[in-house]
């Protein structure tokens, strides 16, 4: 069978796999959709520190369960539609790592998330454990592979302690942005959403955000106060990974406030750092996602919620995924969320 793989930053190709066979404990999974992440494009452009090479990508999955292997439960039958929690502690999944320990493998010291550290999902079949797999029929294929990307912005809006009527200013309206845009609005809040592109704020809209501002064309600084009666946003969230986002996040942030990051920057970030005391700032790291997969599966599962059409720039086979990388690395700016078809 296919299977699609970055081999060294700047090259991918398509190569020739065995068809796995689901041992104890593991389902058996037909790949129908998979989500190219902004992880991926790092790593083709070589700037993504996690990355191993050569390397089978992807792990934002839609599919469905072909065979179980023993010990699986009978809920996760064939034909049930699945997508899967990619993150994996340590080579065994048993890291005793402190924050294993502490409940918080996301942040495993040996962390392998597939596509990454481990082989991924693009390709016609890869094999799970159960355990990992969260089941909905109601969903399409194209929404089950959204549901990862969104969690991890979900779980940066858990991260920033989001409540119900706070002003939240989320940088970058990608997918992971979106998640946060959406998480924030499901608590209530009033999000403000920021972003270059005039299609990715009107998206933003519709996932959630009750203001935007386009920092290309507006005065960030002066719209942000306008919105927020001059108080500022009491949550600031980076999911862009540029130096000058990271630190307008501690320079708009209101006083006391937090500060929640996502992106990982390019390049180091310089601050002016008596403005995380004068303002007493909370200043948070996010990563991956925890218990965040079934809330997004119930937002999804709302219908309507989410304009999960709009979000979907572009759909590839599985023969133009080399091409296809090279022009979003020439050209990110057109796509939200790129997806392989493998049916």
């Amino acid at each position: 069978m296919k299977a699609f793989a970055i081999t060294n930053p700047g090259q991918s190709e398509v190569q020739e796999i065995k068809k796995p066979e689901p041992q104890e404990g593991e389902a058996l999974l037909r790949i129908h959709k998979v989500g190219f992440c902004g992880g991926d494009l790092n790593a083709f452009r070589g700037t993504f520190p996690m990355q191993q090479y050569p390397m089978i990508i992807g792990h934002e999955v839609g599919a469905t369960i072909e065979a179980i292997g023993t010990g699986v439960p009978e809920e996760f039958g064939a034909g049930t539609r699945v997508t899967l929690n990619p993150y994996q502690a340590g080579a065994d999944d048993l890291d005793d790592c402190l924050p294993c320990r502490r409940g918080l493998r996301n942040a495993a010291v040996d962390n392998r998330t597939m596509g990454v550290r481990r082989p991924g999902a693009m390709t016609s079949y890869i094999t799970v454990p159960y355990s990992k797999l969260y089941r909905s029929n109601k969903l399409s294929h194209v929404e089950l592979a959204l549901v990862e990307p969104l969690t991890v912005g979900f779980h940066a809006a858990n991260r920033g302690q989001v409540a119900a009527g706070e002003h939240v200013m989320v940088f970058g309206c990608g997918i992971v942005g979106l998640g946060a845009v959406a998480g924030a609005a499901r608590k209530g809040a009033k999000v403000i959403a920021v972003d270059i592109d005039e299609k990715k704020l009107d998206v933003a809209r519709k996932a959630g955000a009750a203001y935007s501002i386009n920092s290309l064309h507006e005065n960030l600084h002066n719209k942000q106060l306008e919105i927020t009666g001059g108080d500022g946003p009491l949550v600031c969230i980076e999911a862009v990974g540029l130096p000058a986002t990271f630190r307008a996040c501690v320079e708009e942030v209101a006083f006391t406030g937090r500060v929640v990051y996502i992106g990982y920057a390019k390049e180091a970030v310089e601050y002016d750092t008596k403005l995380f005391v004068q303002k007493e700032l909370n200043i948070f790291g996010s990563r991956n996602a925890l218990t965040e997969f079934h809330d997004v599966i119930d937002l999804l599962e709302e219908g309507g919620k989410f304009p999960v059409s709009e979000v979907i720039s572009r759909t590839v086979r599985i023969e133009q995924a080399s091409q296809a990388m090279k022009e979003w690395a020439a050209d990110p700016s057109k796509i939200i969320k790129m997806v392989l078809d493998m049916d």
